[in-house]
Parts: structure tokens; sequence; C-alpha cells
């Protein structure tokens, strides 16, 4: 049966309901709006075939090339940190399996997503054209550069680790806007929300995580 086919993806349905109430409600996160987005989408479809039944487990994938497929939970408390509406512009760094960027796109205006690995790219494409998502524009380059010339954003996700937040990114965040990345060392981060207010920018910490490292110019070398 192809991956795509409406009737697999229903047959997930109970398993993407228990995951949002054990592993989302129950630690915490209550945008309604980011619950629902994450029943509908098909996490299945993002992780490798033959992990394909782990899917809508407590755990990170892999997917190939030393990246992975973050955890549920990470991905619900990162998608609820940005405070998404609907009409945001929003830049992710880093778009690895597509799972993450399908979350985005689903509560945001547009989605500008920017993979630095080639194979990882045009795969989580073709799933995502597959699912028929009309407002995510993909970019296959150094993701510490951003993407100046459809700056400012209204949130920004960075799903790599960094020691600092890179400050290309940071100036390409509108006014008001919102930005959420994992900091720290390379075995151990913190979650870091940054919220833009004028020329003020403040910063919280969301709790421990653990992430790839984020590789280029502005980040981790190779």
């Amino acid at each position: 049966m192809n991956r795509l086919s409406p009737e697999l993806i229903q047959s997930y349905a109970g398993q993407r309901r228990k995951m949002v109430e054990e592993q989302l409600v129950e630690r915490g996160v209550k945008d309604l709006r980011v619950l629902e987005a994450m029943s509908r989408v098909p996490r299945h479809l993002f992780a490798q075939e033959s992990l394909e039944h782990r899917a809508y487990g407590d755990t990170p994938l892999p997917i190939g090339e030393n990246q992975t497929l973050s955890q549920p939970y990470i991905v619900g408390a990162m998608t609820e940190a940005l405070g998404l509406k609907g009409e945001e512009r929003v830049l992710e760094i880093g778009t690895g399996s597509g799972y993450q960027t399908a979350i985005i796109a689903e509560l945001a205006r547009q989605v500008f997503t920017i993979e630095r690995l080639n194979n990882l790219s045009r795969k989580a494409q073709k799933i995502l054209e597959g699912l028929s998502y009309m407002n995510i524009v993909f970019k296959m380059f150094d993701g510490t550069y951003g993407w100046p010339d459809q700056a400012p954003f209204d949130a920004i996700l960075i799903t790599a680790s960094a020691r600092e937040i890179p400050e290309s990114l940071i100036k390409q965040l509108g006014d008001g806007g919102r930005l959420v990345a994992p900091i720290g060392e390379a075995d151990k981060q913190k979650l870091v929300l940054l919220a833009k207010n004028g020329e003020r920018i403040s910063r919280r910490d969301l709790g421990d995580c653990k992430f790839v490292p984020l590789i280029g110019k502005y980040g981790w070398s190779q």
C-alpha cells in the first residue's frame, strides 16, 4: 500500500491521539492548535520505513546522515513556544525529515525552511508535496546565514544546537518576533526562547534538551 494513501494515514490516527494525550498534554503542552496539528500530521511518513512502527513512541529516531527526527514532546514544546496564530512567516533552520516543517505549515501562513544536506531536503520536499502542503518554500544552503532576502520573520525555529544563537539569525527576526533554539555544548543544551520587542531582546530557558549540532559558518565546524 502507498504510504501516502489516506487509508494508511488514517490507520495511525489512534496512535497519534495517544501520542498527543500521553506525551504532550501530560507534560504541559496546552496550545490547542499545536495539539490538533500534531494529531493530524502523519508522523510515521517522516520516519525511515523500517522504523515506521516506532514513529509515535516517546523517542527521537534516526533519519540518516547522522540526523534525527525529534521526539514528539520536543516538537510540541518548541512549536508552542513560537506562539503561532496563523498569519506568521516562519524561518526554519534544519528541515531534517520535514516533520517539524509540516507542523509549522499547519499553524503559520508560510514556512521558509533551509537544509544543508541535499538528500534530506529532497526527501522531505517529496513527502511534504505529497501531503499537499502549498505554503512551504525550500532551500538547500548553510542555515546559519538564514534567509536575508526574505527577512524579517515573525518566528524562527532552529532545530540543531549551537553554543550561541547566530547573530545573523537574530537580525532576521522581526519586531515582536520569537526565536526558539537549543543552545549549549555538544552533549547537552537548554531550549531557549528569544522575544524581540523594539531594540529589546528577552531570553528565557525552557528546559534541558539534546540536539544534533548546527553545522555551518556561524555554528559548529564540520
